[in-house]
């Protein structure tokens, strides 16, 4: 539903700074000056679109990629003042696009609540792009303002206006803001927006507004019938059709999503969750931003679940007075879980910034999710209400047994006691920090590796059999498996509730796999494994994928080393004479030297950092290859598995 107008004018645009040194220090702004920078300047501008639609004014947001390399965001909100404001005597719309921390989130109440990075965003887009301009539409005129970004003397000079802005009166009825700019490719060289991330992004925030219409196309790439690449999304069922997506390859306990929503003061929290047979899955966001590392809001809405259903469990006979009580892990396990928070001035932490710290939030968090609980369970079916208690049931008793299971903690006791000896070819170095763990597939790679590594900071652990595949497996299976328990041991960082990240003894850890089937799939299976048990490792950015070559090309004396078909392909067109073309089936033809020189050296070896930008699609992705839908399993790889390069798996998300 839309929200009226207000007062929203000049008066809402605080100004706190200028836009000093954004062209001279842009990774402090935007993160990087790579494609994630480029990426990150086309959100600020989207986020200021979703803040206008989160909190109530208008309902459509339209993306363009356009032929000349510029973006288009456009959309129906209220469209940004235009009027002078009373203390820089300039008009708003001009304040937006060239004074940093301006905008109408700090201390009014035009906004509720932002996912904007505190008003940044729109000036730091125009400080780094070529050009910008930006018509608004709002109370029966249409005003358009432009800049770009000239050098000067042999300095670029950011965001200088070019024109005045003009007015021109316009149907009463139209509202919103359309911005088009022109990243600078002095910032971000031959970097190139890419549809697939966007498209990925805007689906998620579809999912999170439910009332979003969002659409995206791509006018540098036509398809046959001359029409540009397009896509778009509306999910009226929100957070519910969020998670039926996710748990589209798993088998649910009951046909539709839980969902509730509660406000309090300053908060504001909307969940969906589902009960399946798969694994815990929580999936949160602040202010529309994905928290992947979790945070307090997490803390707090697992604390009000736990004690809701502890109480409800006790209240409805589901437990005796006399048996001990259940656990949160008990009441998680399958759980699906999309949760969005909203919130004023969220505050975040961690390797990626994306793990709420506001401590405040925790206890209202917890008592809005019990008062909301016990709403939805007075409406309940009472058979759904049964199925739900004795997946708990089942998880507990399962979790007693192991925890009194003195095979399974004898097996902990080993693990954290094992010296590895005969398996794990130790570095010298003692800095975490610089050293590194290659995990090779087979013991012959293994032995290259050993003898073409530099001790110093280069440790080798060679799997001797397949790892377990732990997604179909309980965790009594998954420590009797002997690879996990030497991967565990050789991390020293404990596994799953005990994993430490500050323990880790491998600032790296590379899995080392052939580049065919097999080894796609064990490189499969240890992601798993680590995204299950030991999420920081990936999230945290410690784990990559060696890129060992393809062939080998020798022409007129030089040896070449090729990754990939595509590259064999042009040198051969690129060379004459007599060659010699080996092709490596696996990692153990290759000499101590060979392995040494393409793969291991870090002066011109080529790895892939293993991140999960998108965890949804992460989620899903687990649940296809690793799950037992065999059927979507087989049609996912089918579609995406390259085994000539990297297999789809590896991107979980970027």
């Amino acid at each position: 539903m839309k929200k009226e107008n207000k007062d929203y004018s000049s008066d809402s645009i605080e100004v706190l700074e200028g836009l000093d040194a954004v062209r001279l220090r842009p990774g402090m702004y935007i993160g990087d000056s790579s494609t994630k920078g480029l990426h990150h300047i086309l959100w600020e501008i989207v986020d200021n679109s979703i803040d206008e639609i989160a909190n109530g004014y208008g309902d459509v947001i339209d993306i363009r990629l356009n032929k000349d390399g510029s973006v288009s965001v456009t959309d129906n909100g209220r469209g940004i003042p235009v009027d002078i404001h009373k203390e820089l005597k300039i008009p708003a719309l001009e304040i937006v696009f060239t004074k940093l921390h301006s905008g109408a989130k700090f201390g009014s109440d035009d906004y509720q609540f932002s996912g904007g990075l505190h008003g940044v965003g729109s000036a730091v887009t125009n400080a780094v792009s070529r050009w910008l301009n930006a018509t608004v539409w709002r109370d029966g005129t249409e005003n358009y303002i432009e800049f770009h970004s000239p050098e000067i003397n042999g300095k670029i000079k950011s965001g200088i206006r070019k024109t005045q802005m003009t007015t021109k009166k316009c149907d009463k009825k139209l509202h919103g803001t359309q911005v088009v700019f022109m990243p600078d490719d002095r910032v971000f060289g031959h970097n190139k927006i890419s549809f697939e991330v966007v498209n990925k992004r805007i689906k998620e925030l579809a999912f999170l507004n439910s009332n979003l219409t969002i659409t995206l196309s791509d006018e540098r790439e036509r398809d046959e019938y001359g029409m540009p690449k397009f896509a778009s999304y509306h999910y009226s069922g929100g957070l519910v059709d969020f998670v039926k997506y996710q748990d589209e390859n798993k088998k649910a306990l009951y046909e539709n999503p839980i969902y509730f929503e509660s406000v309090g003061e300053n908060i504001r929290i909307k969940a969906a969750m589902q009960h399946t047979d798969g694994v815990e899955s929580i999936t949160s966001f602040v202010n529309n931003i994905p928290t992947h590392e979790g945070g307090t809001h997490e803390t707090g809405f697992k604390q009000g679940l736990t004690k809701f259903m502890n109480d409800y469990a006790k209240a409805n006979g589901f437990i005796k007075e006399k048996d001990t009580p259940f656990v949160g892990d008990d009441f998680r396990d399958g759980l699906t879980v999309v949760m969005l928070i909203q919130m004023r001035d969220p505050e975040f932490e961690g390797q990626t910034k994306s793990k709420l710290s506001n401590a405040w939030i925790k206890k209202p968090l917890e008592d809005m999710v019990f008062s909301a609980l016990g709403e939805v369970y007075k409406k309940l079916p009472k058979n759904i209400i049964a199925d739900i208690y004795a997946l708990a049931l089942a998880s507990k008793k399962e979790r007693e047994r192991l925890q009194n299971s003195k095979d399974v903690s004898k097996k902990m006791r080993d693990i954290a006691a094992n010296k590895l000896i005969g398996k794990l070819a130790p570095c010298i170095g003692k800095n975490a920090k610089k050293n590194e763990l290659f995990i090779v597939e087979g013991d012959s790679a293994g032995g290259s590796a050993k003898n073409g590594r530099d001790r110093n900071f280069q440790a080798i652990l060679p799997l001797r059999g397949k790892p377990l595949n732990v997604e179909k497996s309980k965790l009594d299976k998954t420590l009797a498996n002997e690879e996990i328990c030497t991967i565990i041991s050789a991390l020293g960082a404990g596994f799953y509730h005990d994993f430490n990240i500050d323990n880790l003894k491998y600032d790296k850890v590379i899995i080392l796999a052939d580049a065919d089937q097999d080894g796609a799939h064990i490189r499969a299976i240890l992601l798993t494994f680590f995204y299950r048990y030991m999420r920081p490792l990936i999230l945290e950015g410690h784990v990559y994928i060696g890129m060992p070559p393809l062939y080998k090309v020798e022409n007129k004396g030089e040896v070449t080393y090729v990754y990939d078909d595509i590259k064999l392909k042009e040198l051969l067109e690129n060379i004459s004479g007599k060659k010699t073309i080996q092709r490596y089936k696996g990692l153990g033809e290759m000499n101590p030297e060979q392995l040494w020189e393409t793969t291991m050296n870090p002066e011109n070896r080529s790895l892939m950092k293993v991140t999960v930008d998108d965890v949804t699609e992460a989620e899903r992705m687990i649940t296809t290859l690793m799950g037992d839908n065999a059927t979507a399993r087989k049609e996912y790889i089918n579609t995406n598995a390259n085994f000539n390069k990297q297999d789809a798996f590896e991107k979980i998300g970027g």
